[in-house]
């Protein structure tokens, strides 16, 4: 067979990493490029790590005959099945043995020593080639240190040598574009687990110069877990941090499906804002987040207890005011955050609900701008001097529903 023109090939794959082109379409469009050029594709599979909270890696799939989830995210493969498969793979063979390349003709009779081939086989691929492609001890991120790919064929006699030697020509570009798409998901990943959705995407569009600031008016949001301290106390060390993430989901999530942004945690403590251009919409959305999050916390208590677990409950504060957002720190170590008088006041609000035994207040301004609740009252619960504002504020709570008068209030502390 004439040697494959590779060089179209190498050149979109140049073009597409440039652009940073999603990972899957990169996939698609290199092995459609591929068959047209003569090399006989019939299914390709490329995994490369992340650096992802919950997931290990992403994996991209394509099939010449039929269509196939395209990407798919993997969880890690340190246990259960997951382990066992990655076991048997052809990938960890050749991580094992520090290989870069492995080849079976699974259909003239070599061995079905490898997860999936057996499969393979039966599906009519005739030839199978695995393949690493590492990537530099000093440019890992995470465990994202080697791309990974499988190549097959249902030629009836495999690959040639030609069709080996253009994938060997490709691969490695093709493992370069797709390292670029990864790179830029886990910057963007990066930055939305750390900073949150609205100070993630200001950051990546390079607003990181220190001091760059832009006043904006928005809902505050300050909560933090009823008697944390002591709860913490009596737990076994290794059951903290998961008492502390289950509250926290439930706090994070409640505030993001209602379209607000996390911009801190802080201990038990989560400090949000609400910045939609109408202010009573912004209210709305804090109120929503509120509705969100008791539901949670009553499913997420109802199991904890089933289980024998302690519960809690959250302590919430909500305000509105004027606020500056954006870089604040020094030359190297930048926190991208809000400032200013109004986010003292809402943590200090949020600070009396322990000694007015409510699970939330809100201020006065808040309440001023708030659409009127659908489904409770609001009651104010008398002017308070908060600690370092000059001006005592009226705040307000929100009355309980007829059925749950029945529902035990919190305990307020002993003094």
């Amino acid at each position: 067979m004439n040697k494959i023109d590779t060089a179209p090939i190498a050149a979109w794959l140049t073009t597409q990493g440039l652009k940073g082109t999603d990972e899957s379409e990169i996939l698609q469009g290199f092995c459609d490029r591929c068959v047209a050029a003569g090399l006989p594709l019939s299914r390709a599979l490329a995994l490369i790590d992340t650096l992802h909270p919950v997931y290990e890696g992403r994996a991209f799939q394509w099939d010449s005959r039929e269509p196939v989830d395209s990407v798919f995210d993997y969880e890690p493969t340190v246990e259960g099945n997951a382990a066992e498969n990655w076991k048997r793979s052809a990938f960890h063979h050749l991580r094992e043995t520090n290989g870069d390349e492995i080849r079976r003709r699974i259909g003239l009779g070599e061995p079905l020593d490898f997860y999936m081939l057996d499969t393979l086989l039966a599906a009519g691929h005739r030839d199978y080639v695995a393949m690493i492609h590492r990537f530099a001890q000093d440019s890992h991120i995470g465990e994202m240190d080697c791309f990974y790919s499988n190549w097959t064929t249902l030629e009836e006699e495999g690959f040639t040598e030609a069709h080996l030697e253009a994938l060997r020509s490709l691969v490695p570009v093709l493992a370069l574009a797709i390292k670029a798409g990864s790179l830029n998901r886990i910057s963007h990943t990066i930055a939305r687990v750390y900073l949150g959705e609205d100070a993630a995407t200001r950051v990546l569009q390079g607003r990181i110069s220190r001091g760059r600031a832009e006043r904006i008016s928005a809902v505050l949001w300050f909560s933090d877990l009823q008697s944390f301290t002591r709860i913490t106390e009596s737990l076994a060390p290794d059951e903290i941090i998961p008492f502390l993430n289950e509250y926290a989901d439930a706090v994070i999530s409640a505030i993001h499906e209602a379209g607000g942004n996390v911009l801190k945690l802080i201990g038990d403590g989560t400090l949000a804002i609400f910045k939609a251009e109408d202010r009573e919409e912004a209210c709305g959305q804090a109120l929503r987040a509120e509705r969100l999050l008791r539901a949670k916390l009553d499913a997420l208590n109802a199991r904890r207890a089933a289980e024998g677990r302690p519960t809690t409950m959250v302590y919430l504060g909500l305000h509105i005011g004027d606020v500056f957002y954006g870089n604040i720190g020094s030359a190297d170590r930048l926190d991208f955050t809000v400032i200013g008088p109004a986010v003292n006041e809402v943590s200090r609000i949020a600070s009396l609900c322990r000694f007015v035994d409510r699970p939330v207040l809100m201020s006065s301004p808040f309440v001023s701008a708030a659409p009127p609740p659908r489904d409770r009252e609001l009651v104010s619960v008398g002017r308070y001097a908060l600690r370092g504002v000059k001006l005592a504020q009226e705040l307000f709570t929100l009355m309980p529903l007829p059925d749950e008068a029945a529902t035990p209030r919190l305990a307020a502390p002993s003094l």
